[in-house]
């Protein structure tokens, strides 16, 4: 099954940027369509962006467009959440998930989601 790890959270302070990554232990993410989603302390889950399984296409959520880019590398082995100009308003918990379905149109539906990763928290804030 597959599994997804989280990393690069912390607190920084407004203005500044963040990279997320987020991997599978002993697995390439090709086979996936793989989202951001966060959860701030009191709120709802939010879909932030995702990248298609096939064509490497990209969405953004409105909160974090311009802001927000999502990339991978070549063997696709990582997903990256570069976050520029955070905001306080960006704090939260971030997860990477996937799923088996999309294939050039990603989705930041999460009941589209297969596999979650545990999360990892960013803190915004002076």
């Amino acid at each position: 099954q597959l599994q997804l790890v989280e990393s690069g959270g912390g607190l920084v302070q407004p203005g500044y940027s963040l990279t997320l990554s987020c991997a599978a232990s002993g697995f390439t993410l090709d086979s996936y369509g793989i989202a951001w989603f966060r959860q701030a302390p009191g709120k709802e889950r939010e879909g932030v962006s995702c990248i298609s399984r096939i064509g490497n296409n990209d969405y953004y959520a409105d909160s974090v467009k311009a802001r927000f880019t999502i990339y991978t590398n070549n063997r696709k082995s990582t997903v990256y959440l570069q976050m520029n100009d955070l905001k306080p308003e960006d704090t939260a918990v971030y997860y990477c998930a996937g799923d088996t379905r999309s294939l050039r149109n990603c989705t930041i539906r999460d009941s589209a989601m297969d596999y979650w990763g545990k999360g990892t928290l960013v803190t915004v804030s002076s």
